[in-house]
């Protein structure tokens, strides 16, 4: 027979996978700035490519990114600026929200992890990733960690 777990250590858990969201978030944020105010993505690609046309200056691949770059630089960017600071900026909300024990937050943080998770499984259609799967998966962990806090919660201030 397994051993239960007693609230205490649901708790614990609950805590400690708030806590590593919450880095998630902040690391989020710190890359999304990294995005919006450098040019990391088309230094990248301009490093693979240059190399690449260097070996074969006729790669038609290498040729159409070097033709793309500063479309890329505009829109792919930005957008992962700003994917990365809103879903950071989100997360770090809910979590501090979490931590304070507002009970709105409970609903909101589960609210927004399961469209994470249908954002997350949707892009894993487009290819295998084990950090996306694993992300996905705490993910799923922590709405059923919420939604137990979240029952708990409400009972104590329903009693």
């Amino acid at each position: 027979m397994m051993p239960s777990f007693s609230e205490k250590n649901i708790l614990r858990i609950f805590f400690w996978s708030l806590i590593l969201k919450g880095i998630n978030g902040t690391i989020e944020i710190l890359a999304g700035i990294l995005f919006l105010f450098t040019g990391i993505v088309t230094e990248t690609l301009t490093f693979l490519v240059q190399r690449e046309l260097l070996e074969d200056p006729g790669d038609f691949v290498a040729n159409t990114i070097q033709h793309v770059l500063p479309y890329l630089y505009s829109h792919t960017q930005l957008f992962t600026a700003f994917y990365l600071l809103s879903h950071g900026i989100i997360k770090l909300f809910l979590v501090v929200s979490l931590l304070r024990k507002k009970i709105w937050a409970y609903p909101a943080t589960i609210a927004v992890l399961i469209l994470f998770v249908v954002y997350q499984l949707y892009r894993l259609t487009f290819g295998f990733s084990i950090f996306l799967i694993l992300l996905t998966i705490f993910d799923i962990f922590l709405i059923a960690l919420t939604w137990h806090e979240y029952k708990l919660v409400r009972k104590h201030i329903t009693a």
